[in-house]
């Protein structure tokens, strides 16, 4: 009997790299191959790239290096942001067999046949970013309690500092019923909570009936698609990640607040708290909106869970615009930050603006915002001391103890109980730690009162 072929996956990025990788990763397991970690000798390695930061090359050519490590001798291909973006690039990287492109990495199987060995470099698949119009429905499943479904693709917002919509084209989406057809899948699997997770979801229904020589048709809306998951019969919780602030509606904020499966937990990005950076980073709002949706959250769930995305250093920020932004997130009732620190990238308008920010800066002012974000969740997370929340148990158990969300995205620490793992139960919230989690209690079904439902 033979040995299967193995191959092992490294993902990079976002939460729709991650779905991805796992579908790919499926064809694989169809093509007879066993799927190994990546830090063990393999076949064939597959790297899955993003191009958010400017590190995206040194983070490559270090994991090839690694992959070459285990196996000298392995098929090792390319796949993601980066690689749409700078195809003949990474090819050109010692070790790389191949790089494949936006669409043809979901073709990964045929394109392995090609590799030669022989050859003194590797070969780069790739169509234009314009021509690339699928949609390939993926999800992924981490510790089999929770999954990062794929519902949208793309993006057609033009921000001035973004390469995504360079690296995964045009918005377009699965439909209605191909989403509820993986949900199903997931919950069969016994899958307990489902992200909902794209470029920009909030544009769901783009590019769902493509004909050739045609203007995509809008089939459905984000708010039709998440009313028809919560009609799902099904111990499921449901989690919407980041959703753009002018895209998360009253409508979709009031269905959430009287959903049965979707959790009160919304990710907005807001990129600057000054109107005149909003501008020329081109976003689709002003701050007065973002304050509006954030208020408005609140009033319908003073419980609920608002994380925030923000840009620190953008060309032309000075001192007072950042003030603007410091004091906006200050004054705001958000949860955490997600700071990041800009950096330049290839190909997009921002890159040719004036008033460079110095490096040095940037960094200050992300370390002042990261700080500010310490302070607000540890401000959050008070609030709820001595409460009884449902609580998903994770299967990561680590030093005597697991792990889980509750509904609102607090962390919580249990003792470790494996008949408790991928089970929705009622916690006691009893202390909060150094790192800003709790740690929990678990209390008989029989007797628990949840502080919010």
């Amino acid at each position: 009997m033979s040995t299967p072929r193995t191959v092992a996956f490294h993902t990079l990025g976002c939460k729709l790299n991650y779905s991805e990788t796992s579908s790919i990763g499926q064809l694989f397991l169809k093509a007879g191959y066993q799927e190994v970690d990546f830090d063990t000798p393999s076949d064939v390695y597959v790297i899955n790239t993003c191009s958010v930061t400017d590190q995206a090359d040194r983070k490559c050519r270090k994991i090839v290096r690694a992959a070459i490590k285990q196996n000298a001798q392995a098929k090792i291909v390319v796949v993601g942001c980066y690689a749409q973006l700078k195809p003949e690039e990474i090819a050109s990287i010692p070790g790389v067999s191949i790089v494949l492109g936006a669409s043809e990495k979901f073709e990964i199987i045929d394109y392995i046949q090609t590799i030669d060995h022989h050859s003194p470099h590797g070969s780069a698949y790739y169509s234009e970013i314009s021509e690339v119009r699928q949609f390939v429905p993926s999800y992924s499943v981490e510790g089999r309690t929770r999954s990062f479904l794929k519902i949208q693709d793309g993006c057609d917002y033009k921000c001035s500092f973004c390469t995504i919509p360079l690296a995964r084209g045009k918005s377009r989406s699965g439909t209605i019923d191909s989403i509820l057809k993986c949900s199903n899948e997931l919950i069969e699997k016994g899958i307990k909570e489902i992200v909902l997770t794209g470029v920009n979801i909030g544009d769901f229904g783009n590019g769902t009936e493509v004909i050739e020589g045609t203007k995509p048709k809008k089939e459905a809306l984000f708010i039709d698609l998440i009313r028809e998951l919560d009609q799902l019969n099904a111990e499921c919780r449901f989690r919407i990640s980041s959703i753009e602030p002018n895209l998360c509606t009253e409508e979709i904020i009031d269905f959430v607040a009287g959903s049965k499966h979707f959790m009160p937990h919304f990710h907005m990005p807001l990129q600057s708290g000054d109107n005149e950076i909003l501008s020329l980073m081109r976003r689709r709002y002003k701050r007065e909106l973002y304050r509006e949706r954030v208020a408005y959250i609140k009033n319908k769930m003073p419980h609920a869970c608002i994380g925030v995305d923000v840009i620190t250093g953008f060309p032309g920020e000075n001192d007072s615009h950042f003030n603007n932004t410091y004091t906006f997130l200050e004054d705001l009732d958000v949860s955490y930050l997600h700071v990041f620190t800009y950096s330049e990238r290839d190909n997009t308008p921002a890159i040719h603006m004036n008033s460079i920010v110095p490096v040095e800066i940037r960094h200050q002012r992300s370390h002042l915002l990261r700080n500010l974000s310490e302070k607000k969740k540890m401000h959050f997370y008070h609030q709820f001391t001595n409460t009884v929340q449902e609580v998903l148990v994770e299967n990561n158990i680590e030093n005597g103890y697991c792990g889980g969300f509750s509904k609102n995205y607090l962390r919580i620490n249990l003792p470790a109980d494996l008949k408790l793992i991928n089970q929705i139960i009622p916690v006691k919230l009893v202390a909060m730690n150094e790192d800003i989690t709790f740690t929990g209690e678990r209390i008989n079904s029989s007797r628990a009162e949840l502080t919010f439902k």
